[in-house]
């Protein structure tokens, strides 16, 4: 072939597109938060039942796995690229109509419309960036995804905070009265609003981005993917061995007998995947999250203002223990990385439902929501993204990272359509004084200690080829599944 001439300045257009790409991590983060201190409001605006405040905030869950289901097709089909367009559009779609409602239903169909965006970008930007980036790159660029999922979060709780009306502490009770009034009719429509901002950015920005080169190879516009490499590499003789590599990849893909990801041997490693990121969602995050403001006024005894300010910490929390986690979890691996932050996730959750039994509300409860917060932000956030991308192999690792996606997203839907029904129930009034959904929090994070004690791999250091072996996947589909002692240890 001819030889790729690099342009020299590939830091600068990875970091670029990088930056580009992680919007819609952002935007994840901001789209899903962002219910958390609106859904305080609307729900009052609207005077929801639990279980109608429930599907309120669970619908655009609903979407997400939708969204996630169709990312596969699309960002084949049309490209990562134009997929993630598509998911900019949806995104500002959704921040605009879902500030327009004056019904339940209208409010959902918005809210659906946005998690589809959620779910293709969830799917689609982290796969972008990473046949995008150089392979010594790939981990760290990769990984900034799941910062920027963060940062939404911690951004919304900051925009959430100021549009409820920032500090309230030197307003007169008259003046508190009023602010609560503008909030239940206006504030939370503007809070859905602003999130066209970061929606309107990222759909416009994504049009100065180039395809993937390996999107581009597997379409046969190779010499597009050249013109790509030679930008996105430090030299001629890099570009050249990335294309080389493609080109090989791509063959031996043509060549080597598909295995199905339903097959024989690949039920014990979907399992994995699947019960993992089920795991990570029912031990509670996103009924923190979602509900954190109404847990605040209601279980916690704050003012509905204040509770906003209160997500705050929870934002702050979440991501400063998501930098801890991106730079140790090479160091440290993964299995113990996920006991640990779980054990954490068990003493936080585990004392915020004691506090709750036992009516002693104040700073104890405070300190272990945010403890079940941080520790999660440890572990079980990132690290299963991280295992995710790991240990399925690369014959199937589209489809199954596919499934297993799509089930975190319809447990998210679950739970944050069952919370406030558990929570407004007479067994949790009457029995368990408000406890009971912490209580069933800290069941389940024991179980997700024994489940990875006993069945996650720890894939640090091994690449994604020895990945492959670790499951033993041979050519025929009905041949027996092997997991090396050596991993599992």
């Amino acid at each position: 072939m001819n030889e790729i001439e690099s342009t020299g300045n590939s830091k600068r257009f990875i970091l670029g597109i990088t930056v580009v790409a992680t919007l819609g991590g952002l935007l994840f983060g901001y789209d899903t938060g962002v219910i958390g201190g609106s859904q305080l409001y609307f729900t009052e605006y609207f005077s929801f039942t639990e279980g109608e405040q429930g599907w309120a905030v669970s619908s655009a869950l609903y979407g997400c796995l939708v969204g996630a289901l169709m990312a596969g097709f699309l960002s084949s089909k049309f490209s990562r690229k134009y997929s993630l367009i598509f998911s900019g559009f949806l995104f500002a779609v959704s921040a605009w109509g879902s500030g327009v409602p004056e019904s339940l239903t209208v409010l959902s169909i918005f809210r659906i419309i946005g998690g589809i965006g959620v779910g293709i970008a969830s799917m689609t930007a982290p796969m972008y960036i990473a046949e995008v980036a150089p392979p010594k790159e790939r981990g760290k660029l990769v990984s900034y995804y799941q910062l920027a999922i963060v940062i939404g979060f911690f951004v919304v709780f900051l925009a959430t905070y100021f549009i409820g009306g920032g500090d309230n502490s030197v307003l007169s009770p008259g003046e508190l009265e009023a602010l609560h009034d503008y909030n239940v009719k206006t504030g939370w429509r503007v809070m859905f609003w602003s999130e066209l901002i970061p929606a309107l950015a990222f759909f416009i920005l994504l049009f100065f981005v180039p395809h993937s080169p390996r999107w581009l190879m597997m379409k046969g516009r190779e010499e597009e993917a050249k013109k790509v490499l030679a930008k996105v590499t430090t030299s001629s003789s890099e570009a050249e061995r990335e294309y080389r590599e493609i080109k090989e990849s791509l063959h031996k893909e043509t060549q080597v007998e598909k295995v199905s990801v339903f097959s024989k041997s690949m039920r014990v490693v979907l399992i994995i995947g699947i019960t993992l990121s089920i795991l990570q969602q029912v031990t509670g995050i996103n009924a923190i999250l979602y509900y954190g403001a109404e847990i605040f006024s209601n279980a916690l005894g704050y003012g509905p203002e204040d509770a906003l300010k209160q997500q705050i910490l929870l934002g702050g929390v979440n991501l400063l223990f998501t930098f801890v986690a991106i730079y140790q979890v090479d160091k440290w691996g993964r299995k113990p990385l996920l006991i640990m932050g779980t054990i954490g996730m068990f003493l936080g959750i585990g004392t915020l439902g004691v506090s709750i039994y036992l009516n002693q509300l104040g700073l104890v409860s405070l300190i272990g929501m945010l403890t079940f917060i941080g520790s999660f932000a440890l572990s079980m956030g990132p690290v299963t993204w991280v295992l995710l991308s790991e240990i399925f192999p690369n014959k199937v690792r589209s489809a199954a990272m596919s499934i297993a996606v799509a089930a975190q997203w319809l447990f998210n839907a679950i739970v944050a359509n069952t919370f406030p029904v558990i929570n407004g129930s007479g067994l949790n009034e009457e029995v368990f004084n408000g406890a009971l959904p912490y209580f069933i929090f800290a069941t389940l994070c024991i179980v997700t200690i024994l489940f990875t004690w006993k069945m996650i791999p720890e894939t640090k250091g091994k690449t994604l080829e020895e990945m492959d072996g670790l499951w033993m996947v041979d050519a025929d589909p009905v041949d027996s599944i092997v997991v090396e002692e050596e991993f599992m240890s």
